[in-house]
């Protein structure tokens, strides 16, 4: 079951549970007379048993906090709330640091793996869900988000209020953003480089693709580290304490390389890295999507890392920066 979002919608009758938020569905003008005919067909990829349980639980409720039944009759233009459920969500076996709190921000160092909010096959493993539960913050909001697969820095807001300014950052590209990756090298590539390119979505499909036309992305790369010469050997010392043997460098060696984007486009830089021929190390999507095994390998995460972010802060004027404390490495873990 999926929320639906309406600004005539008031506040929610159920509280957090765990940290997740209920969601809600609005009931339109329609022929349904029991409740029931119409969530049915509304979440028809929901097993029929499945919804006749949670509305036998009392489960699903309306604005004022009443518990629908299977004989409720259909009552149009109103809300419903429930609470999502993901069967068989695989814990993330990684913390969740906080770098910085104050009223207005919450500053976080996210693992890979985890996502940063609610959706799909995420609910609890998501950062919004677990901060909103250990920190007791009801109304934390995300301001920008990070791939499941991307690691680093990552910003919420506290205050509802005060989210909108933050915001405008990012839609005006006045947050400088720096990512690290690592990925093969190339001694053909003349870097520093600016790699500009249009992309889109795949028809039917999450991934993007490069496509002919005017550029709507734009990325600086540079290359700040040799790590691991072409000649493989059984461990990186990139690797540092991880417990785990990096996989040997493939050839022609690999390295670090800084990544500044001046537009966000999802999957920007996987995208770019992969046309250049440069695929970040464990990258299950680009150049060529892997099939999905079942569950993670935590082993082999994405080598992605939201190194820092900076601005001016919109309240106070004082240029700020935050930093990830993770590192990458070549074969293993952060």
């Amino acid at each position: 079951m999926n929320k639906r979002r309406s600004a005539s919608a008031g506040p929610a009758p159920l509280p957090l549970r765990n940290g997740v938020a209920p969601s809600r569905v609005h009931l339109p003008p329609g022929p349904w007379v029991r409740l029931l005919d119409f969530l049915l067909e509304r979440f028809e990829h929901v097993p029929p048993d499945i919804l006749r349980a949670r509305l036998a639980r009392g489960d699903i409720v309306d604005d004022a906090g009443l518990p629908q039944t299977l004989d409720s009759p259909y009552q149009p233009l109103r809300w419903l709330w429930y609470y999502r459920e993901v069967p068989a969500e695989a814990p993330v076996p990684f913390d969740l640091p906080v770098l910085f709190r104050d009223d207005r921000l919450v500053v976080v160092d996210k693992p890979h793996f985890l996502a940063s909010i609610p959706g799909g096959r995420y609910l609890r493993e998501t950062a919004l869900t677990r901060l909103r539960a250990a920190l007791d913050l009801p109304l934390l909001s995300p301001i920008h988000r990070l791939d499941r697969d991307t690691a680093g820095v990552l910003l919420f807001c506290a205050d509802p209020e005060s989210r909108g300014a933050y915001q405008t950052l990012f839609q005006s590209r006045a947050v400088r953003k720096e990512y690290e990756a690592i990925a093969p090298l190339r001694a053909d590539l003349g870097l520093p480089l600016v790699y500009r390119s249009r992309m889109q979505a795949r028809a039917g499909h999450f991934t993007m693709q490069e496509t002919p036309g005017v550029a709507n992305s734009e990325t600086f790369i540079e290359l700040i580290e040799v790590i691991a010469a072409a000649a493989p050997g059984p461990r990186d010392d990139a690797c540092g304490d991880a417990k785990q043997a990096c996989d040997a460098a493939p050839e022609g060696g690999l390295g670090r390389y800084r990544l500044r984007p001046h537009t966000g486009r999802k999957h920007q830089l996987r995208v770019h890295m992969s046309a250049l021929g440069l695929p970040i190390r464990n990258d299950s999507f680009y150049p060529e999507l892997q099939p999905y095994a079942g569950s993670d390998d935590f082993s082999r995460p994405l080598q992605l890392l939201a190194r820092a972010i900076e601005f001016t802060d919109p309240y106070s004027g004082r240029p700020r920066r935050f930093e990830s404390r993770r590192r990458l490495c070549a074969g293993g873990a952060v």
